[in-house]
């Protein structure tokens, strides 16, 4: 009866264990695709490690491969990140976005969502009037890429370029946190059409340019890993002016520029 106990009490303690394991520390792992990619990012350039200037989270285990959230927060205000490349080493496309930054947005707290095709190390190489510097975490998920599109392709291309601006907290003048979010398919170019069963070609936001007046926030040259209906989550301090502009161009040539008022934002 003692061994019927036993396994009983495995048995029902078994959820918590799996429950805890989403909440695992995931440090980056440097495996054998980092150091292939290592030259082809960096070249010779050193690349100190980022404590204590930034942090980067991102889940252990991701809810949805095709929508990972990854969050870059600095932790050091007296330092100034110029730029910043999000790389996703086990990826057909390892960048998947790099990241220019304007003042207003010092110090950096902002979030994306990108696609992570298998279990890989995903970090964010930033650059500072210092040099380099690095750090990220290791997701386990996989298909991210290859997921199928949420919408009928008509319906997507019927909606591209829609955009929408949240705001979440901070008034004029002041720090405020706001949230850009542009309607487009992304398509990476490993998806498949649900009727036909032939790979969509790839077609996604190359870049995209984010402004308050005529100041930049953030200037962004973006790959196949960044999700479908891209969403920017940052802070930022604000200037007084009423809207944020919005200028997105994908691969196949179309530009969508929108002036998001600030007032109208919820």
């Amino acid at each position: 009866m003692l061994w019927r106990t036993a396994i009983l009490a495995a048995a029902m303690a078994a959820p918590a264990v799996l429950a805890l394991a989403d909440d695992l520390p995931n440090p980056l792992v440097n495996g054998p695709a980092w150091d292939a990619l290592r030259y082809d990012l960096a070249g010779d350039d050193p690349i100190a490690d980022a404590a204590g200037l930034f942090e980067v989270d991102a889940p252990y285990r991701a809810h949805d491969a095709a929508t990972v959230p990854v969050r870059i927060t600095q932790v050091d205000p007296s330092r100034t990140i110029l730029k910043a490349s999000v790389i996703i080493d086990e990826n057909p496309a390892p960048v998947a976005a790099d990241f220019t930054f304007g003042p207003a947005m010092a110090p950096l707290d902002f979030e994306l969502r990108v696609r992570v095709n298998q279990y890989s190390d995903v970090r964010v190489i930033a650059g500072t009037p210092e040099g380099l510097a690095m750090t990220g975490r290791f997701v386990k998920a996989s298909g991210g890429c290859a997921a199928p599109a949420s919408r009928d392709p008509e319906l997507a291309l019927a909606s591209m370029g829609q955009m929408k601006l949240k705001t979440f907290s901070g008034a004029p003048g002041e720090r405020r946190e706001a949230q850009v979010m542009i309607r487009h398919p992304n398509y990476s170019g490993l998806q498949r059409d649900q009727v036909t069963h032939l790979f969509i070609p790839a077609h996604f936001i190359s870049e995209l340019e984010v402004r308050q007046g005529d100041a930049l926030l953030f200037r962004m040259e973006g790959g196949i890993s960044i999700s479908e209906n891209p969403a920017f989550r940052f802070s930022y301090a604000d200037d007084g002016s009423p809207a944020l502009t919005v200028t997105a161009t994908d691969t196949e040539g179309n530009t969508f520029r929108r002036e998001l008022p600030k007032d109208s934002a919820s």
